[in-house]
């Protein structure tokens, strides 16, 4: 039993679990419950929806898939309950409501959990949850876990295709310490290493780094950056709806993350504003052309049509093998171990997370731009 001075009524609820405001996203399920889902709310009719393009995504998230995730072994198998039909073509679009999916839990191992059912785990949400709610489910961490990013990624593969031609690219650009050299910054190459590295002359220094932390168990953090192209002018809102705000919201929701920047990001204070500025001259075809992008894309809240950059810090994996400090329920001190199968580094596989993630805000402010000004600018 919990401690008196850490009980609270059970009727307290565990709210927010929507996202977004015309195109809405929520998630349910944990960590080792039979299932988990989402409901996407307000994906307009008519947009080309298949399993195999949301399970594309879906698998470049999926655990196991080198010796530098986690290797519990999901398929992340997404199946369409809801919200879908055959148009007069025959291709299964989006019927305006409500779509439905779930992926169903295959590979829990709950016993790895059973020494730590009634310790706190340091730097996870063990302690904080069991405060609030009066219950937790100690089995890889139940609603905290990772785990429900994988709807996430399911529901920013349909906000991909509402984006149309607004494309999102993400990578790791930094693990632990060790940066990419920005010289050799290559996209499309990201997919053609386990770390979503941008820069193939990192990977191999990066592959000897990782190893030597995954076989001490320890862990390491990285930083993430994603960036959307061909982003209209004009997206987001001066004050509260900033596109920028809304973005450093969303990222922050990502398990992990303890920093967001846009554009240069925390850098810009050691800036003068004759570097800061990005300075305007005149294009192609009459529109205005940026000599450079600190803002990242963003201005005053809304998009400049330039690229949109963010990027955010994932702290190092708390489940490590070193023995650390800690207390249990009844208030008692002790140490705990966390066994089980952990990723080294949560960087990694936050990549098409970060990117799920970028696509859902801005699906969701492009809906909103057109609600008040019509068709979005270019």
């Amino acid at each position: 039993m919990v401690s008196v001075s850490l009980r609270v009524p059970l009727q307290n609820e565990m709210s927010h679990n929507t996202f977004g405001h015309l195109f809405r996203v929520t998630t349910w399920g944990e960590s080792h419950g039979p299932a988990i889902g989402c409901v996407v709310d307000g994906c307009p009719p008519g947009i080309r929806v298949t399993t195999d393009e949301i399970q594309r995504e879906l698998d470049r998230r999926r655990p196991g898939q080198s010796r530098f995730t986690t290797q519990r072994r999901e398929p992340d198998s997404v199946e369409i309950l809801s919200g879908v039909f055959n148009d007069a073509d025959g291709h299964q679009v989006s019927t305006g409501t409500p779509i439905s999916l779930i992926i169903r839990n295959v590979d829990q191992r709950s016993k790895d959990y059973g020494d730590i059912a009634q310790k706190f785990r340091p730097g996870h949400a063990d302690y904080t949850y069991e405060a609030k709610y009066g219950i937790r489910d100690y089995r890889g961490g139940g609603r905290s876990s990772a785990r429900e990013t994988a709807m996430r990624v399911a529901a920013g593969a349909i906000a991909r295709k509402v984006l149309g031609g607004i494309t999102i690219h993400g990578g790791l650009v930094q693990l632990g310490p060790r940066q990419i050299d920005r010289s050799r910054l290559d996209w499309s190459t990201v997919d053609a290493n386990p770390f979503f590295c941008p820069d193939p002359g990192s990977v191999e220094s990066w592959s000897d780094y990782l190893d030597r932390i995954r076989n001490d168990g320890s862990s390491v953090g990285g930083i993430v950056e994603v960036v959307a192209e061909s982003v209209p002018v004009g997206l987001g809102a001066p004050l509260y709806a900033k596109l920028d705000q809304e973005l450093a919201s969303a990222m922050m929701s990502i398990n992990a993350v303890k920093g967001v920047e846009i554009g240069v990001g925390m850098a810009a204070a050691a800036l003068t504003g004759e570097e800061n500025a990005d300075e305007i001259r005149m294009g192609t075809a009459g529109q205005p052309k940026f000599l450079s992008n600190h803002a990242g894309g963003v201005l005053g809240g809304l998009s400049t049509g330039q690229p949109v950059v963010c990027r955010f810090a994932v702290k190092p994996t708390s489940s490590i093998l070193t023995p650390r400090r800690t207390i249990d329920s009844s208030g008692n001190e002790t140490e705990i171990v966390t066994k089980g199968r952990h990723d080294p580094c949560v960087g990694i596989r936050a990549v098409p997370i970060g990117e799920a993630m970028m696509a859902l805000v801005l699906a969701d402010q492009l809906l909103r731009h057109r609600a008040q000004c019509g068709s979005a600018s270019k």
